[in-house]
């Protein structure tokens, strides 16, 4: 079985607190391609923090309140909201970068033939989640879809993309 993950495409990564330029642009992409993999094939995480995020490891590293659960900069962003509404895709709520597969993963599929990623942040939450993938499916391809991630950083994407080649992720649509 073939499935797509769309990791942390959330209004707070696109055009909020933690929000670049160029992130819209992925929303149309993201929404068609989700459409494309349909019902029952289909996974997002949602990066999820709560008041006290500031407080946290990752809130004094970056303190940047985001992604207050139930807040809008939680909710995902424009057509790619609507595009997993219609797909019944399978949220997966997270609190820190890497899905935690023992606590957040108990609705994976039990086996994996493809995963595909797209999302944001490239060098962040992306690369984290296919290090997680790759574990939990080591005979699935796990693919990363570059023309539907980016970063704050383009130099740091660039360099993501490297490093998972470098981890024998397989990314597609890459601009060279």
């Amino acid at each position: 079985m073939n499935y797509l993950f769309v990791i942390d495409y959330q209004n707070d990564f696109v055009d909020g607190a933690l929000g670049f330029s160029g992130a819209e642009k992925l929303d149309n992409k993201i929404a068609a391609k989700i459409l494309k993999y349909g019902k029952g094939k289909v996974f997002y995480t949602m990066d999820t923090h709560n008041e006290n995020y500031l407080e946290t490891r990752e809130g004094r590293a970056l303190p940047v309140s985001h992604c207050i659960e139930n807040s809008d900069g939680w909710r995902v962003y424009g057509e790619t909201s609507l595009a997993l509404a219609q797909v019944e895709a399978v949220m997966i709520k997270k609190a820190c970068f890497g899905l935690n597969p023992i606590i957040e993963g108990k609705d994976l599929p039990e086996n994996a033939e493809k995963i595909e990623l797209v999302g944001l942040v490239s060098n962040i939450c992306v690369v984290s989640n296919a290090v997680v993938l790759q574990s939990i499916y080591p005979n699935a391809e796990i693919i990363v879809d570059a023309s539907l991630t980016d970063s704050f950083n383009k130099e740091l994407n660039n360099k993501v993309l490297d490093v998972l080649e470098g981890l024998q992720v397989k990314v597609i649509n890459r601009k060279v």
